[in-house]
């Protein structure tokens, strides 16, 4: 069997480390907002190169929170990609905007810089670009866009830690940007827990407020806010492995490297890196109009795979009042043919070559 990331053999790999700390934890009982959670926060500042790396409860709050930090809400619209996670578009759902669906580049699978432009009106507040699978969007394009219309620039950095743009870090152009640290990232805790970063003062702090109960002082609450900490125990977590993320993103990039050599003479599209940044390959992401068959062939083999995202937002039933008649031909075109490989830095030569040769009976046979 061949998960679609091996997080036992990560495990195997820190587990010293990992148990010592949460043993520590267990022994200070400090939980929440403790000492380990605020060391994680300096440690990203650190990596990232930002003034201000806030935890919370998950990526989707990080979101959430950064959006009603800086004023979006109930008449705006935000601007942002349909081939996503819903949590993107639930964010801007949960302050009262609206989400304004656009087409993606067909090759990168990320938001089109034109495609935004062509969406902007006098009530687009802010523009939300996703950097899917690990490889950044176009933020030169992007951060100009923004700065010549007067946009708020909200960076949903879920899938991209450690993936960069000329040695600046995704998640740092825009006024915030998110992440996430579900267990299968890139950077992933043993349970949700989220990351909202900004160079603003201003920003941070009313996010520091929202995320505990909008206090700021404890028991005084100056806003109605939300119960979202990232908890010391998944801290504890993600300062091991932060220390690691640079070999980790190394090794995902030549697991794919890997991939694209075996698969180079198939009929399918392997990733396409535009070079504009640095990919980190949360997903190794293929399109094929034999997709089924490639996908049951691996599953016979017990390999893993999955279809991201099968039905894009704007086909959504969640968002059908919003999106009556939208047609976006390039993101309907790749969610009809993508599936995603096996992918994380324990992937060994052998089970790379087993999955490719599987893939490449089931188009020979198909």
């Amino acid at each position: 069997m061949i998960p679609m990331v091996n997080l036992k053999a990560q495990y195997a790999e820190i587990k010293d480390e990992i148990e010592q700390g949460l043993a520590e934890t267990l022994a200070n009982c400090s939980f929440i907002l403790g000492p380990n959670g605020q060391a994680f926060e300096r440690e990203c500042e650190q990596y990232l190169s930002v003034k201000h790396a806030i935890g919370v409860a998950s990526g989707t709050d990080a979101l959430h929170l950064a959006l009603l930090a800086l004023g979006v809400g109930p008449g705006d619209e935000v601007i942002t990609t349909a081939f996503t996670f819903i949590a993107t578009a639930e964010a801007i759902k949960y302050v009262g905007a609206t989400p304004v669906f656009v087409d993606i580049d067909p090759k990168t699978f990320n938001i089109s810089p034109e495609a935004i432009v062509s969406a902007i009106t006098p009530k687009t507040k802010a523009v939300m670009p996703v950097h899917l699978f690990g490889q950044p969007a176009d933020m030169p394009a992007i951060t100009k866009i923004c700065e010549q219309h007067g946009l708020l620039l909200i960076e949903d950095a879920c899938q991209s830690f450690g993936a960069s743009i000329q040695g600046k870090q995704t998640g740092t152009f825009g006024q915030a940007g998110a992440f996430s640290f579900f267990p299968s990232k890139n950077l992933g805790a043993f349970g949700d827990g989220g990351m909202v970063v900004t160079d603003s003062d201003t920003v941070a702090a009313k996010i520091k407020q929202l995320r505990n109960h909008g206090s700021d002082i404890r028991y005084y609450h100056d806003v109605i806010g939300y119960n979202s900490r990232l908890d010391d125990m998944q801290a504890v977590v993600l300062r091991v492995k932060l220390k690691r993320i640079q070999h980790y993103n190394q090794a995902r990039r030549q697991v794919a490297q890997r991939y694209n050599e075996l698969l180079a003479d198939l009929p399918l599209t392997t990733p396409y890196a535009d070079n504009i940044g640095e990919h980190v390959y949360h997903q190794y992401t293929l399109l094929s109009e034999q997709r089924d068959d490639i996908m049951k062939a691996l599953q016979a083999e017990q390999i893993g795979c999955a279809v991201y995202y099968p039905v894009p937002l704007h086909q959504q039933k969640a968002f059908a009042q919003e999106c009556q008649g939208v047609q976006l031909a390039h993101t309907e075109a790749v969610a009809a043919q993508c599936f995603s490989l096996p992918i994380c830095p324990f992937l060994s030569d052998a089970d790379i070559t087993q999955i490719a040769s599987v893939i490449r009976n089931a188009l020979s046979h198909g």
